[in-house]
């Protein structure tokens, strides 16, 4: 049996990849690193900037994004490491 803090996690992560929009993301970040929000939403097209934010949230809350600050840009990278383990899918 898995231990609790591991299902969570999942669950949380599966709840997070579970909407296109954020599958969207992190799929683009797969072959994209280190991009910041107005990069994400040029590539994604057609979503408001507070939208992306909050998808941007769900995906740093549950661990699959980190960021880092350059001047006023945030910039957000996958966490390659949890992805393999939970959605391996998302690599290909």
């Amino acid at each position: 049996m898995k231990n609790h803090s591991n299902l969570q996690q999942a669950v949380k992560i599966y709840k997070a990849l579970g909407e296109p929009t954020r599958l969207k993301i992190t799929c683009l970040l797969v072959n994209e690193t280190n991009l910041c929000c107005s990069d994400i939403g040029i590539r994604l097209e057609s979503i408001a900037g507070s939208t992306l934010s909050h998808h941007l949230k769900q995906l740093t809350d549950c661990g699959l994004l980190s960021t880092h600050k350059e001047g006023t840009y945030v910039y957000y990278i996958l966490d390659r490491e949890l992805i393999r383990k939970y959605a391996p899918y998302v690599m290909t």
